[in-house]
């Protein structure tokens, strides 16, 4: 079986052998197509570029850029650097802008560069950018030099746009929230002078904040406490009254030279006048710092009686330290009681005239309800308004001056030295197998619609007859010679055939070598 699968591998070779012109056309056909369609195909021009996005948080969280928001700006700019609108500035701001003439030229553009700009996440804060340019009416040193420029741009319409498009939206929002304010603080005016004029008209001078029930019952609780208050500076006037009626106003003793007390009597007068003020604070003789104070009084008059006068004699005496101390205490109670009736007075008769205006306009309790409704309302937007504007002016602060997402390029664009795609060299070797299997495959091909028998066992198969004896070809000379002739020129075309093949490979690197 071995030796009859060799003997027909010895015949398809010779029939191809019998017409290897054939086959060498048909290569010659096939790779020259081949070449072809491979030279059309464009070369893909690649610059990549990575990009860090550092988050840097200055201030406290409260007061500054949270990390969530700062979260949230990276995601914008995976999303947005590759929108239409940047697109249109990356058109526009490199070479493409050459070959565009309409708005129909700049939309295709776009498009392209949206399937040609890839943007990738390599860890949580590093970006890499890449383009791939492939313009077939372009050489490949432009293409190569385009794919930088659109992934240089791309980055300038970063730092450009994203960051300075954050700071005039919140430039813009300062405005506006100052806007509103404004509109605020006028209505919250007339509010306020609603307000005071109801109060000028009903409520005078009663005391706490709130509706109308709500004051007057402060006003009747102030009252009572007024009442109990008056009456406790009542009974302390009428003790200090009844101390100095028991006092007298003098003490024994001649005036300038005479005789005067001496320390004991001095400490008796002394003792007496903490007596005095004790009472007028209200406290009985029960109290134990009276009942101490009586003690040591006790022992005081004891010492002061056996003390002789000191100085000459004579008719007259000096004023009472106590008694002075009582006439003291005593004005002071009055101006109290004074006060507290006169405020007695003045809560009593804003009272009465409350309830006189109220009889007269029984819509006033609805009035000031909408009034401090509608001022309550107005002061909590101001408030809140006013307190975004501050976050918002914070905001714009930290992002103007301190950076709070900077941008740094931690690999710049890099400039392309040979094509990402196609792989010429092997496009170009595939052919050329492609091209040598297709010819021997079209003379094998031609050499099964031939009826003829290359070998006598084939015969004997075919006839079902015996085959008695086979005559070899006879050669001649001038035969040999036109042979090896034939031989050198497919030889030298088929050798051709590779040369083309090896000058397709050195184009291709020198062209590779002209864009480094």
């Amino acid at each position: 079986m071995g030796s009859g699968l060799f003997d027909e591998l010895r015949v398809a070779l010779h029939a191809v052998w019998l017409r290897r012109w054939i086959a060498l056309a048909v290569a010659w056909a096939l790779c020259l197509a081949g070449w072809l369609v491979v030279s059309q195909i464009p070369n893909q021009y690649e610059s990549r570029a990575r990009v860090f996005v550092q988050l840097r948080n200055v201030l406290p969280t409260q007061t500054g850029v949270t990390q969530a928001e700062q979260a949230k700006d990276i995601d914008r700019i995976r999303q947005t650097l590759t929108s239409s609108v940047n697109l249109q500035k990356v058109v526009r701001g490199t070479d493409i802008a050459q070959s565009v003439q309409t708005e129909r030229d700049v939309a295709d553009r776009v498009a392209a560069l949206q399937k040609a700009i890839k943007i990738t996440s390599t860890q949580d804060n590093l970006f890499e950018l890449s383009a791939t340019i492939a313009n077939a009416g372009a050489s490949d040193a432009a293409n190569a030099a385009l794919a930088k420029q659109v992934v240089q741009k791309l980055i300038d319409v970063f730092v450009e746009d994203n960051l300075a498009e954050k700071r005039d939206s919140s430039t813009q929002s300062l405005q506006f929230l100052d806007g509103q304010l404004e509109v605020r603080q006028r209505q919250l005016q007339d509010a306020e002078a609603k307000r005071a004029d109801f109060e000028t008209r009903f409520l005078g001078s009663l005391p706490g904040t709130g509706p109308l029930e709500e004051r007057m019952s402060a006003a009747r609780t102030q009252l009572a406490q007024i009442d109990s208050d008056l009456a406790a500076a009542q009974s302390s006037l009428a003790a200090v009254n009844g101390q100095m009626a028991g006092t007298s106003a003098t003490i024994a003793g001649a005036a300038g030279a005479g005789p005067s007390a001496g320390p004991a009597r001095a400490r008796v007068a002394a003792i007496q006048g903490q007596i005095a003020e004790a009472r007028g604070r209200g406290w009985t003789d029960s109290h134990p710092d009276v009942i101490a104070l009586k003690n040591q009084l006790n022992a005081a008059q004891a010492a002061a009686r056996g003390e002789p006068l000191v100085g000459g004699g004579g008719a007259g005496g000096s004023p009472n330290p106590l008694y002075l101390s009582l006439r003291s205490m005593q004005a002071d109670k009055a101006a109290q009681v004074a006060a507290l009736q006169q405020r007695k007075g003045q809560i009593i008769s804003d009272l009465n005239g409350f309830e006189a205006k109220v009889a007269q306009s029984p819509g006033a309790a609805a009035e000031q309800s909408a009034i401090d409704r509608d001022y309550r309302v107005l002061k909590d937007q101001y408030d809140k308004l006013l307190a975004d504007r501050e976050q918002v002016k914070l905001q714009n602060q930290v992002q103007t001056q301190t950076d709070a997402v900077k941008f740094s390029v931690i690999d710049p664009p890099t400039s392309p030295r040979s094509p990402i795609a196609p792989n010429r060299p092997m496009f170009l070797t595939g052919v050329l197998i492609v091209g040598l299997c297709g010819g021997i495959g079209a003379a094998w091909a031609l050499s099964q619609l031939r009826s003829t028998f290359p070998t006598a066992a084939r015969l004997e198969r075919a006839s079902g007859m015996p085959v008695i004896g086979s005559i070899g070809e006879a050669v001649s000379a001038a035969q040999l010679a036109l042979r090896a002739k034939r031989f050198r020129q497919f030889a030298g075309a088929a050798g051709a055939l590779g040369v083309a093949w090896a000058l397709l490979l050195g184009l291709e690197f020198f062209q590779r070598g002209m864009v480094a």
